[in-house]
């Protein structure tokens, strides 16, 4: 899971009356879920801001890729959220790393230096979005893990548990605006960041005096996109590694009936 600095983007999946500066916190939350209600998947969220709601804050998902039909639709209509079919196409690289005792230096004149061996699993993820027949590339995400031995597995971070706050709804699938909560339990760390890469090219966004004339359906769906994928792309501040997580997610409240602003899904 991982935090970047990201601009505010009212009508784009945020309830605009929250948002009262142009910079917000966004990021994404990458998982595999090896025991859910709707079995086995891959997850991709991308959060879109941290919005301050009295007396807490809460995160606004912006986009949810699964790739599970069964999770796809859960997601859509008992949460209320922006979920969509996707590939994740997973390549582990290990990759090895040598480091010398403080010693070393000295040893290796005398041609008697060791070394100390550690290894690291470098994971490329590929994400593709599956709109029926057609399908379109997200992101690739690169992550540095460590290989678990005896060792790493002494320390994997404190244990914690906490509430995260979040809204949802506002979609062709659930007009309402919705407010949720996630409970989880896990061993928590900070880790490198990922490095995340976008589709190239992106599509230019569209200059203001065509923006007048209103945006085609396939429009709303390529600025969508984009804007999620400069949500990955910001620079990152701080980043999570969740292990031996249970997550509990509690059923929505209705926040307001709004039926005639819903959002096109992506």
């Amino acid at each position: 899971m991982g935090f970047g600095e990201t601009k505010s983007s009212p009508g784009y999946g945020n309830p605009p009356w929250i948002f009262k500066g142009r910079y917000t916190l966004g990021g994404f939350f990458l998982a595999n879920y090896d025991d859910s209600p709707a079995g086995v998947f891959d997850e991709l969220v991308v959060i879109a801001g941290i919005v301050w709601n009295p007396p807490t804050s809460c995160a606004w998902a912006a986009r949810v890729l699964v790739n599970s039909e069964e999770a796809c639709h859960h997601g859509r209509k008992e949460v209320g959220l922006p979920s969509q079919v996707a590939r994740f196409s997973k390549r582990i690289t290990p990759v090895p790393r040598q480091t010398k005792d403080k010693f070393g230096g000295f040893l290796s004149m005398i041609g008697v230096g060791t070394t100390i061996c550690h290894s690291k699993d470098c994971m490329d993820v590929q994400v593709t979005e599956v709109v029926g027949p057609a399908s379109s590339d997200l992101c690739n995400i690169k992550l540095m893990t460590d290989v678990p031995t005896p060792k790493f597995n002494k320390w994997m971070g404190p244990s914690i548990t906490l509430s995260l706050p979040s809204f949802s709804g506002q979609t062709e699938y659930n007009p309402n605006l919705l407010k949720y909560s996630c409970r989880l339990a896990c061993r928590v760390r900070a880790v490198r960041p990922a490095k995340v890469s976008g589709p190239s090219p992106l599509k230019k966004e569209r200059s203001h005096d065509s923006e007048s004339r209103g945006f085609t359906a396939e429009e709303v769906v390529d600025n969508a996109r984009n804007l999620s994928i400069s949500v990955m792309l910001s620079k990152p501040i701080l980043a999570l590694e969740f292990n031996f997580l249970e997550m509990q997610v509690e059923a929505p409240i209705i926040l307001s009936n709004n039926t005639t602003s819903s959002l096109p899904a992506a």
